[in-house]
């Protein structure tokens, strides 16, 4: 992970409940989270990729369940990024045919690959099922599997939310600290 910003550090720090689904938002990061600005994501450093740093704000809401805060940020932002999170935040509101079509927008992104190895190493810790056992040997992500997947186990049709939920918080690392890389200087 990156060295992040003070207010980051103090974000991410507040507990939070992690869900496939929406959630249940985390009061006690509200008013950390109404700070977030391009600006005060990198602060002290200089945004040097104004995008970037509203990717950052809109995980940071979606992190603590905000999903509608998440939704409002990512739908401003037009690049692969804003993409990502855009389909991240319909994939966990239930929305699975609009989380695919921000995702063919996304295309092929540099962060798949560490997530398609991060995956497959968690799917030989963890425990998986019929629908899950193709992670243990992944050589590609398929975010088209990846929301099948978050699907079958939202429906009940599928047994690895632990899993699930191990690749998910992965999946959120990969993207954020990517963005936020590329926000600051």
């Amino acid at each position: 992970m990156a060295s992040y910003s003070e207010l980051v550090q103090k974000i991410l720090s507040v507990p939070h409940q992690e869900s496939l689904g929406p959630g249940h938002a985390t009061s006690e990061a509200r008013a950390l989270l109404e700070q977030l600005t391009p600006q005060s994501v990198v602060a002290p450093a200089p945004v040097a990729d104004q995008h970037m740093a509203m990717a950052c704000c809109s995980a940071l809401w979606l992190y603590h369940n905000y999903l509608d805060h998440s939704h409002r940020i990512s739908q401003q932002i037009p690049t692969v990024e804003g993409s990502f999170w855009h389909g991240i935040m319909h994939r966990r509101e239930g929305d699975f045919g609009n989380s695919k079509y921000w995702f063919r927008r996304v295309g092929r992104h540099p962060v798949f690959e560490p997530l398609a190895q991060a995956a497959r190493e968690l799917a030989t810790q963890l425990p998986t099922d019929d629908q899950s056992e193709y992670l243990k040997s992944l050589q590609s992500w398929d975010p088209f599997a990846w929301i099948d997947l978050c699907q079958a186990v939202v429906e009940g049709e599928s047994l690895s939310e632990q899993l699930c939920l191990a690749i998910q918080r992965r999946e959120w690392e990969l993207l954020f600290d990517y963005c936020y890389s590329r926000a600051t200087v």
